[in-house]
């Protein structure tokens, strides 16, 4: 693992456990207000393009963090979809 690879880690799972709180507080009020689901797609689309360019580079941590990232996108866009107003 690079140096570059293990930063850009860092943030992706930073980015990973933000998006959970996510999921937590849409969970908890069940209503989606003022988000806008079409970025939400777009930037679940990027994490998994990410899915196959970290690879490419050899970038594993970014890898395996871009994962959680992509799973926790995918949840809380399942569950904006049931709590659609």
């Amino acid at each position: 693992m690079n140096y570059a690879d293990f930063i850009n880690a860092m943030f992706e799972g930073w980015g990973a456990v933000a998006i959970f709180a996510n999921c937590v507080a849409l969970y908890k009020s069940r209503q989606v207000r003022g988000v806008n689901f079409g970025s939400m797609v777009f930037f679940t689309s990027w994490g998994f393009w990410n899915l196959y360019y970290y690879p490419s580079l050899g970038q594993w941590a970014s890898f395996t963090a871009g994962t959680a990232i992509v799973f926790f996108n995918c949840i809380w866009l399942g569950m904006a979809w049931k709590f659609r107003g």
